[in-house]
């Protein structure tokens, strides 16, 4: 599981790469406006997911990293991150 978290970090960092390349120097129409949408649809994504699963991050070290991390990878963060009364248990 931690490789497919890992990978799919790489992939959304590219995916968030790709949305700044575009708002420096946009792409050919229609694939800037394309891009741009996407990208704020997941951002939007990621707000909602840390809205409901952000209670999962306030007993963590450093909530606001997890928090700027789970809006950045979403899901990918959240799969590294234990399940309430799971910290003490190791997989």
């Amino acid at each position: 599981m931690k490789a497919i978290a890992g990978l799919g970090k790489l992939v959304a960092l590219a995916f968030w790469g790709a949305v700044l390349f575009n708002i420096l120097q946009p792409f050919a129409q229609p694939f800037a406006t394309l891009l741009l949408a996407a990208g704020g649809l997941i951002l939007l994504i990621h707000i909602v997911e840390l809205l409901v699963l952000g209670s999962r991050l306030k007993g963590r070290p450093h909530p606001w990293m997890d928090r700027l991390q789970v809006l950045l990878f979403g899901v990918f963060h959240l799969l590294s991150v234990p399940a309430a009364g799971q910290e003490d248990r190791h997989a």
